[in-house]
C-alpha cells in the first residue's frame, strides 16, 4: 500500500478542480481496504470523481477506489446476474452488456463515473433508474472493516437517492455493485425525452438496446459537455417535484411549462427549463459557468475554483426561488 504525499485531485475530478490531497492512496482489492480502514479512520473517497464538487485542498487521507473486475454469477434463458467491482468505468459497462445483449442498462449510457458510485445517489437518465437492476451492493463498513452485503431493498432507493447517502453516509466504502440484467425479451423505454425522435430520424420502428444506447449516447453528446474537453459534473441540480396546485398557479402564467407527472397530487419539472427560463444558460463568469447547450450543467472551462462555482449554484437556486417560489436542489456532492 503506497501512500503519497501533495498530490493534485484535478485528474480525480471531472471538474478539473485543482485541490491538494495531502496524502493519496489508491486501493485495488477489498482486502486492501479493509486492512487500510482499520489502521485509518479519517479518510475522503474518491472514484470517479463524477458528484462532487472539491472547494478545499483535503486534509484527510484520500482513498481512491480502484478495485476492478467483472463476474456472472449465474445466467439462465431470460437473466443474467452480474457482478460488477467498484472501480469499472460505468459506461464502459454499460457499452460491455449492450455488446452482449444484455438489457436494462442502455438508458444509462455515457453517464460519466464508476460502478462504486452508481448506487450512492441511484443514478438515472431517459425514464430509466438504476436501482431497477440492482439486487445487491457490497460495502467494507468503514468501523470494523468488515464486508457487508446489502439487499436492493436495504439500499431503500429514492429518486437520486440512497441509504448511502442518507442514514449511512461516511459509515461504508461501496466494492462492488450486483445487477439482473435480461438476454430477451428485453423492456424497452423510448418514451422519455427525445430518444423516440432520435430512433424514428434514423429509421428505426424496432429498436434494439444497442439502438437505444447509441440514440442516448447521441443526444447526450448533443447536450452535453465532454468532462475531458470542459471540467463539469453533469446534472448539477435535481428536477423539482412540487404540488399539482403550485404547477397549476405556474402553467397560467408559463403556458409552455413542460413537465412529467409522478402521481396524482406531484408533478416533477425540468430544472433546466426553470435555469433557462431564468436567463442563466450559456452564461459565463469569467473560468466558470453554465452550459450553453445545456442549463442544468454548470462548468469548469479551465481554471475556477470550487467555491465560485458552488456560488453561482447557489444564486441560481436563490434566482429560481424568487421567480418560481420553487427549492432546486443540488444534485452534486459538496465538498466543503
Amino acid at each position: 500500500m503506497n501512500i503519497q504525499k501533495n498530490i493534485s485531485l484535478k485528474e480525480y475530478n471531472t471538474f478539473g478542480i485543482n485541490v491538494n490531497a495531502k496524502r493519496f492512496v489508491s486501493i485495488t482489492s477489498v482486502y486492501e481496504l479493509q486492512q487500510l480502514v482499520k489502521e485509518e479512520k479519517d479518510i475522503f473517497l474518491i472514484s470517479g470523481g463524477s458528484n462532487m464538487l472539491l472547494t478545499k485542498d483535503i486534509e484527510s487521507l484520500v482513498v481512491h477506489i480502484d478495485i476492478k473486475g467483472i463476474s456472472i454469477n449465474q445466467e439462465n434463458l431470460n437473466d443474467v446476474h452480474i457482478t460488477v467491482n467498484a472501480g469499472e468505468n460505468w459506461h464502459e459497462f454499460v457499452l460491455w452488456c449492450v455488446s452482449l445483449n444484455y438489457g436494462g442498462l442502455e438508458n444509462l449510457s455515457l453517464i460519466p463515473g464508476n460502478v462504486g458510485t452508481c448506487p450512492i445517489q441511484n443514478i438515472g437518465a431517459y425514464g430509466v433508474e438504476v436501482k431497477d437492476t440492482i439486487t445487491k451492493v457490497e460495502a467494507v463498513e468503514i468501523e470494523t472493516g468488515k464486508l457487508i452485503s446489502f439487499t436492493a431493498e436495504e439500499c431503500k432507493f429514492g429518486y437520486r437517492s440512497s441509504i448511502f447517502k442518507n442514514n449511512a453516509k461516511g459509515k461504508y466504502i461501496l466494492t462492488s455493485v450486483s445487477f439482473q440484467l435480461t438476454k430477451n425479451s428485453h423492456k424497452l423505454n423510448i418514451s422519455y425525452g427525445t430518444i423516440e425522435s432520435e430512433l424514428s430520424s434514423k429509421g428505426i420502428t424496432t429498436p434494439t438496446i444497442k439502438d437505444i444506447s447509441d440514440a442516448v449516447i447521441t443526444i447526450r453528446k448533443s447536450k452535453l459537455p465532454d468532462p475531458k474537453e470542459i471540467g463539469n459534473s453533469g446534472s448539477f441540480f435535481k428536477n423539482p417535484v412540487i404540488s399539482k396546485k403550485k404547477f397549476e398557479i405556474l402553467q397560467k402564467k408559463y403556458p409552455n411549462i413542460p413537465s412529467y407527472v409522478i402521481s396524482d397530487t406531484e408533478i416533477k419539472v425540468p430544472a433546466g427549463w426553470l435555469i433557462e427560463q431564468s436567463g442563466f444558460k450559456g452564461k459565463r463568469f469569467g473560468d466558470y459557468g453554465v452550459h450553453e447547450k445545456q442549463a442544468l450543467v454548470l462548468v469548469n472551462y479551465g481554471n475556477a475554483k470550487g467555491k465560485e462555482i458552488y456560488k453561482l449554484a447557489q444564486k441560481i437556486q436563490q434566482t429560481i426561488k424568487d421567480i418560481f417560489n420553487i427549492n432546486l436542489e443540488i444534485e452534486v456532492n459538496i465538498i466543503q
